[in-house]
């Protein structure tokens, strides 16, 4: 394997399964190469079973000269885990396996990549780095309060008595927003004993302060508070150890070119913000009744509505492995698990579309005035940037902790009263919460708020802005870590 040339750095960037993985590494990817001036090598380990993932990957352009993506054959890891584990075990083991294929792919490369830029479940994979002699990176493609708790996590670990789901008090981190158990935590991290919070703890105590730097996908003023406690070393500064930079808001773009097809024909011809869109990403799912009493919920509020449905499950995270995928059965037919007579009643005012839908166009059309969602970052950032607010529905992962962020520290959301991953939330509620968010003042004053968020989110990208300059520092950082190991090496 050859070094390569100073004048031009190579990154090489590992992704682990799941769409909302997926996309901010691309949309990373891309602005290396454009504003950076970056070659990139995109390693994905893909799950091969999910349909969106796949189409993503498709319509990636490729330019061997400054852009390649290589799929890794996922691991085996059927004897590993067990069928019911939860997902954050699956992509820990599947991260854990693939090592030795993607050590030897790295290997296999004609010229040596100057830098590795790993995602959260891929910091075990940081050695190889080591190995190779270039500097490492870690991508969180989340908020700086998730950042907190992973960093903080380790600590927690040692100094928390008992399980967290028993915890009454607030869980204080220095210099930031306090945590409620009850309400902020994913189930992962809730009882010691689960092989989940023992996965999540190894994936934190790997790594996400062991790279040269920690990139993270907001911007600097959305969480100032929170971004300084990362950096002062009498707060989380001593546990970070690594500078933070805030590059995002980093989205998938919109479609430049005329939008067709059924969804975007009905669209156009609905008054301004007067539609709400409703999509729990790629891998939520609704129960059965749920999903009864969601139906019912939209139809009472009597609002214009395009939602994004996949048959019920009994786990919020059911289609994560298989997001945009159906079988032509029930799963493309919603009619077999909606309320009898709900589509022919709602025809004139609403639009559901099975599995999948193009979610950042939807958001920028001009009639969507709301966004029911799960919270996702990616999915978050998507309505920010178009200055949608939001209904939130969280229902695993971090969601739950941006669900918190959105409506009590923004202040761009609404949620239920009760959790909906605790309890079924009622129709009433659910009419309640999109007639607020499309027609009632407080609707009306998140929409202000967060189309402030849009512009500053769009000045913090531009040339000069905090996100444009934090990218560039990253950029001569990982020049100067490479130069650095370049000169050892003479």
């Amino acid at each position: 394997m050859e070094t390569m040339n100073n004048s031009k750095q190579h990154a090489a960037l590992l992704c682990s399964p799941g769409m909302g993985h997926l996309i901010p590494i691309l949309e990373l990817a891309k602005q290396l190469v454009a504003r950076q001036n970056f070659t990139v090598t995109i390693f994905v380990v893909s799950s091969q079973t999910s349909h969106a993932e796949s189409q993503l990957l498709n319509s990636t352009p490729t330019n061997p000269q400054l852009w390649h993506v290589v799929q890794l054959p996922p691991p085996d890891i059927s004897g590993l885990v067990d069928p019911d584990d939860a997902v954050v075990t699956i992509l820990a083991m599947m991260m854990r396996e693939v090592r030795h294929a993607f050590r030897s792919a790295l290997l296999g490369m004609e010229v040596c990549p100057t830098m590795l830029i790993v995602d959260l479940f891929g910091t075990e994979s940081l050695p190889i780095a080591e190995e190779l002699g270039i500097s490492k990176f870690v991508y969180v493609p989340s908020n700086a309060w998730f950042l907190s708790l992973m960093v903080y996590c380790p600590v927690l670990d040692v100094e928390v008595k008992g399980d967290f789901v028993h915890q009454k008090e607030p869980i204080q981190i220095p210099g930031c927003r306090s945590i409620l158990p009850h309400l902020d935590l994913d189930d992962t991290l809730l009882v010691r004993a689960h092989k989940e919070y023992l996965d999540f703890v190894e994936i934190i105590s790997s790594g996400v302060s062991k790279g040269d730097a920690i990139l993270v996908n907001i911007w600097e003023d959305l969480e100032p508070k929170t971004l300084a406690a990362l950096r002062d070393e009498k707060l989380l500064g001593r546990y970070t150890k690594v500078p933070v930079y805030p590059i995002g808001p980093l989205i998938r773009p919109t479609e430049s070119s005329g939008l067709k097809g059924k969804v975007f024909d009905w669209l156009d011809k609905q008054p301004n913000e007067s539609v709400i869109y409703l999509s729990l990403g790629s891998g939520g799912t609704l129960s059965y009744e749920q999903m009864t009493e969601m139906a019912w919920g939209l139809e009472l509020s009597k609002q214009r509505f395009v939602w994004v449905i996949r048959k019920p499950t009994q786990t919020a995270d059911g289609a994560f492995f298989t997001g945009g995928s159906g079988n032509g059965g029930d799963e493309d037919n919603p009619s077999k698990y909606l309320p009898k007579g709900f589509l022919e009643r709602t025809k004139d005012v609403g639009l559901v579309i099975p599995l999948w839908a193009p979610q950042v166009d939807i958001l920028a059309h001009p009639s969507v005035g709301g966004f029911l969602s799960h919270c996702g970052w990616n999915s978050t950032l998507e309505s920010i940037s178009n200055g949608v607010p939001m209904i939130a529905w969280p229902l695993y992962a971090e969601q739950r902790m941006n669900s918190t962020l959105l409506t009590e520290e923004f202040g761009v959301a609404v949620r239920s009263k009760i959790p909906p991953w605790k309890k079924v939330v009622e129709r009433e509620e659910i009419e309640e919460m999109v007639r607020k968010i499309m027609e009632e003042k407080e609707g009306f004053a998140m929409r202000d708020r967060v189309r402030r968020l849009k512009t500053r989110g769009a000045k913090a990208l531009e040339k000069g802005g905090s996100s444009y300059n934090a990218l560039s520092q990253f950029a001569k950082h990982g020049e100067l870590r490479c130069m650095k190991f370049a000169e050892g090496r003479k």
